[in-house]
């Protein structure tokens, strides 16, 4: 990379081997001298970046498909498998070799649901996330039926690859890996064009580490994407970026693992009114009032359950009001809440 214009920068390649004896040791970003809060740990230019305005050449036609049935993730998936079949005559080589040997598996050496066998998967039985990865796979199905539409509406792509029809020249399965990859891989960056915010960063994830408690983040500065550190770091200690802020069951399908501290974590409860309740609609207007719907989705964090609780109960004592004179006053009722007498 610094041959293609990285600058000095203060992190080193190291490696740790993996929990599974079959995988490559895992590579990680850590500072190479010891770094204090608000270094810039390294600048990768944008010439080094993928995003969907290199991939597709034209800013327009970036729009334009990931406005229309396709996602950001599924075309730079697409691109990073034409660019994989060209082996060592790829540009990309390098960063794509690296993306091969983490498999998608982060700095815990775990592979998302999207990846696990089916007896796998079945330990997640009673748990609404297993429901959650089976809805992700038929989304990348439905993607992966899609490809050729990128194929034909992107120039850029029909020109490199003429003969290389999407569903031709690569399986689901194929796909699948491709999309699982990029998926725990990929920037969200913040104040640029849509067809930039989603990008593949060289010494980004997968090789930094995740956590839900910090506020570090890679961003798009002046022709490059930088990262500056939020705490003192020693030399040797891996870097680690905000995850975001998402719950235990989104990290587990988009990168594998969980976050015994995260603050994101939640459980979600959903209660609805009852349509066929005669007071369905004095109820409805009641709850609209108060910030709520007819059907009501409540979020208990871990550490905050008795506000749960303080919130939920209100909802839910409206839906069990029957007598017609306690509908009455919760309707004339000015408070922040839905009381019931």
């Amino acid at each position: 990379m610094h041959k293609n214009g990285l600058p000095p920068c203060k992190v080193v390649l190291k490696e740790r081997p993996s929990h599974n004896v079959n995988h490559c040791p895992i590579h990680f970003v850590a500072a190479n001298d010891d770094l204090q809060t608000g270094d810039i740990a390294f600048s990768v230019p944008n010439l080094l970046v993928v995003t969907l305005e290199r991939v597709l050449g034209n800013e327009i036609v970036a729009e334009l498909l990931t406005t229309n049935k396709l996602s950001e993730l599924a075309c730079l998936a697409l691109y990073i498998m034409y660019e994989k079949k060209q082996g060592k005559e790829s540009f990309w080589y390098p960063y794509i070799k690296e993306l091969d040997r983490q498999r998608g598996r982060g700095q815990l050496a775990v592979e998302s649901p999207l990846l696990w066998s089916e007896a796998e998967l079945n330990f997640l039985t009673g748990s609404p996330t297993k429901r959650d990865v089976l809805e992700r796979e038929e989304g990348i199905k439905r993607e992966y039926n899609e490809l050729d539409t990128v194929w034909f509406m992107a120039g850029s792509l029909f020109q490199q690859y003429p003969y290389d029809i999407p569903t031709e020249a690569f399986s689901f399965e194929i796909f699948k890996q491709a999309f699982v990859a990029v998926q725990s891989s990929v920037v969200h960056l913040q104040k640029v064009s849509l067809a930039r915010r989603f990008a593949l960063v060289p010494l980004g994830p997968p090789l930094l580490s995740y956590s839900s408690n910090c506020k570090t983040m890679l961003a798009a500065v002046d022709g490059a994407v930088q990262l500056v550190v939020d705490r003192p770091y020693k030399t040797g200690e891996p870097i680690a970026v905000w995850c975001g802020p998402q719950p235990n069951s989104k990290l587990l399908i988009n990168y594998g693992f969980v976050d015994e501290d995260n603050p994101y974590d939640r459980v979600t409860v959903e209660v609805a009114l009852n349509t066929d309740d005669p007071q369905y609609q004095d109820k409805r207007l009641a709850a609209q009032r108060n910030g709520k719907s007819a059907v009501q989705a409540f979020y208990i964090y871990v550490g905050r359950e008795k506000e749960a609780i303080l919130e939920m109960l209100p909802y839910l004592r409206l839906g069990y009001v029957s007598d017609i004179s306690e509908m009455q006053f919760v309707l004339c009722y000015q408070g922040p809440v839905c009381p019931v007498r």
